[in-house]
């Protein structure tokens, strides 16, 4: 048992406060290279990533390039994928939540790899053993063990990892919580676990407007609206110091339309912009009414 006896212990991750700085990972292959613990046997120093950075590029034009970083531990689901794939209780979900594999038990059982959704789960070729984040357990139920986090959580510098009791409403981690939008991976589906994604950017809708281009000027403060073209929602704003103007955590797969207005000027609209990704509408120049 933990020895802080929290009912459903976990990580609430925050990808708008990560800045991919790897400490987590760091922190991770620390804890687990080299020697064995209590729970699992050591981690390859290559090849393994028990809290993986997953980092991508957002943007279809260079004039607005963004980036995004995820860390991406195992999720420790609830009814796990990998307990179903695997055989003589080589996986087993303890009492708090947290998924363990079984180093003894789960010898040769290559398959519960490909179970997992989120790849989370890797082979040790040495060892003919898959292996994966025990989220620190055998630390956490030390009572010796003068940390109350693990070890990834405990080095990060940001707050992007935060670590508690998830069945405490009042715990800082469900405050937490409550507060952001929670985004879990979409691999996951409807899987729910002690691992809990927030902010994880979808997609965004952007643009420049500038006036007639012969001016070489961007337009501060034209009013943009967009409307999603199937079910009407809208959205509004108005363009930054840059003449920017920007739509982020849009849903996926939609079409809008925009419309650009300023006063003296022409009213601008596109139709059947899409946000099957991150995507920048382009330099709007306005024309004199």
């Amino acid at each position: 048992m933990l020895k802080t006896k929290m009912k459903k212990p976990g990580i609430a991750i925050n990808s708008a406060r990560c800045m991919a700085c790897y400490a987590c990972f760091m922190a991770c292959k620390d804890e687990h290279c080299g020697w064995d613990t209590a729970l699992s046997k050591s981690q390859p120093e290559m090849g393994q990533y028990w809290m993986n950075i997953v980092e991508w590029e957002r943007g279809d034009n260079e004039r607005r390039i963004k980036t995004a970083s995820v860390p991406t531990p195992c999720s420790h689901c609830d009814n796990a994928p990998c307990i179903a794939a695997s055989k003589n209780g080589a996986i087993y979900e303890r009492e708090d939540g947290i998924v363990i594999i079984d180093p003894e038990k789960a010898k040769g059982q290559k398959q519960v790899v490909d179970a997992c959704p989120i790849h989370a789960i890797y082979w040790n070729e040495a060892l003919q053993l898959p292996q994966k984040c025990t989220m620190c357990a055998e630390l956490l139920d030390d009572p010796d063990y003068p940390g109350f986090e693990p070890r990834c959580v405990e080095a990060c510098p940001n707050q992007a990892l935060v670590f508690g009791d998830l069945a405490d409403p009042d715990s800082e981690i469900s405050k937490l919580i409550a507060a952001n939008k929670v985004t879990q991976l979409e691999a996951l589906g409807d899987i729910t676990g002690n691992v809990v994604h927030l902010n994880v950017p979808s997609a965004f809708l952007a643009g420049t407007v500038a006036y007639p281009k012969e001016l070489e000027e961007v337009c501060i403060g034209a009013h943009v609206k967009i409307t999603c073209d199937e079910c009407g929602c809208t959205y509004e704003t108005e363009t930054n110091w840059a003449g920017d103007y920007e739509f982020e955590d849009l849903p996926k797969g939609k079409s809008w339309t925009v419309e650009i207005s300023y006063p003296g000027f022409k009213t601008v609209e596109y139709k059947g912009e899409r946000t099957d990704h991150d995507h920048y509408v382009g330099i709007t120049y306005l024309e004199q009414a």
